[in-house]
C-alpha cells in the first residue's frame, strides 16, 4: 500500500454532495481513506469567470500504482458527470480529483506528474493538505512554509454544520 494525497474540488451543482459521492466510490473501489481535511470554499483559479469551489484533501492508502490511481480518479470524475473533452481548460467543473502526492514517488509523464506540478503554488490545495499533514514535505520544501508565502485570501473553512 502506498500513501497518497488527493485533492477534490467542485464548483457546479451540489458541491459537497458530489465530493461525498466521489469519496464513497473511491473507497468502494479499494482505497482506504485515512484522513480527510475540512471542506474549504475557495475562489476560482484561472482566467475563466465562475463560481467558488469547495476543496478538500484526503489521505488514502492505495493498493494500486499511481497510473491506476489516475485511471480510477478519471473514471470517478466521468461517472459523476465530468466530460473533460467538452470542457474549457480551468473552467467550471462538477468534480475534479487530482493526485497531489503518491508516497515519495516522482512521476513525469505527459498526462501524469507527481508531485502535482503546481502544488506549491496553490493555496487552495495546500491549506487542506497542511490541515491533515502539517509537516509534509514536497520536493524538500515543507508545505506549510510554501503556504506561508502564498495569498490565502478568500479561502474559508466551511463550518461542519454547513458541510
Amino acid at each position: 500500500m502506498t500513501i497518497a494525497y488527493l485533492c477534490l474540488g467542485s464548483n457546479v451543482g451540489d458541491r459537497a454532495a458530489t465530493m461525498g459521492l466521489a469519496l464513497g466510490v473511491l473507497a468502494r473501489a479499494g482505497l482506504t481513506i485515512r484522513a480527510r481535511s475540512s471542506l474549504y470554499e475557495t475562489p476560482p483559479w484561472g482566467p475563466i469567470p465562475q463560481g467558488p469551489y469547495l476543496n478538500q484533501v484526503v489521505e488514502v492508502e492505495s493498493p494500486v500504482p499511481a497510473r491506476s490511481l489516475l485511471v480510477l480518479a478519471l473514471l470517478v470524475e466521468h461517472m459523476l458527470g465530468r466530460y473533460r473533452p467538452n470542457e474549457v481548460r480551468f473552467g467550471p467543473r462538477r468534480i475534479d480529483i487530482d493526485i497531489l502526492l503518491f508516497g515519495t514517488q516522482k512521476v513525469q509523464e505527459e498526462d501524469l506528474e507527481i508531485p502535482h506540478p503546481r502544488l506549491l503554488e496553490r493555496a487552495f490545495a495546500l491549506v487542506p493538505l497542511t490541515e491533515i499533514a502539517p509537516e509534509i514535505r514536497i520536493c524538500g520544501v515543507r508545505a506549510a512554509d510554501a503556504l506561508a508565502g502564498l495569498d490565502q485570501s478568500g479561502i474559508e473553512k466551511v463550518p461542519a454544520d454547513r458541510a
